[in-house]
């Protein structure tokens, strides 16, 4: 579920593009997975950060300015929490399920610069939780 940031009239691209490129970049990362591996998790967060960030780049350089470079700058996090449980005779109701909160905060333009969370709907049957963050900040 992808979570609209504050009121920012500048996205770099639509935000259902937005959670297509990310999507896409965890379907591609977690394709052969079915349960949280330690081992791996490096490695499938540098895989979703590199390719979010190169659909990003593409997406946004100007097509009629060869060589250019885009109008914005970006940064993307991806955090992999393995789901644990909880104790099984619990009446709370948080059962087999870990909580994970988290934020972040910038000084920027708010009228150029934005922030966008999401959270990959496909990991829960995998055993995960995946939230990936991007930045934006335009380029004067």
């Amino acid at each position: 579920m992808a979570v609209e940031p504050a009121p920012s009239p500048s996205f770099p691209v639509p935000a259902d593009q937005l959670t297509n490129i990310t999507t896409e970049a965890c379907n591609t990362a977690l394709k052969d997975v079915t349960k949280y591996d330690h081992s791996q998790v490096a490695s499938w967060n540098s895989q979703i950060i590199n390719s979010v960030l190169k659909a990003l780049i593409a997406a946004t350089t100007p097509e009629d300015k060869p060589g250019s470079s885009p109008p914005y700058r970006f940064t993307v996090n991806s955090t992999i929490v393995q789901q644990g449980f909880v104790d099984k005779d619990s009446s709370s109701g948080d059962i087999g399920r870990r909580g994970l909160h988290s934020a972040a905060g910038a000084y920027w333009d708010v009228n150029r610069d934005g922030m966008w969370t999401f959270k990959y709907p496909g990991g829960e049957e995998r055993g995960l939780d995946v939230v990936v963050t991007v930045t934006w900040f335009a380029v004067n």
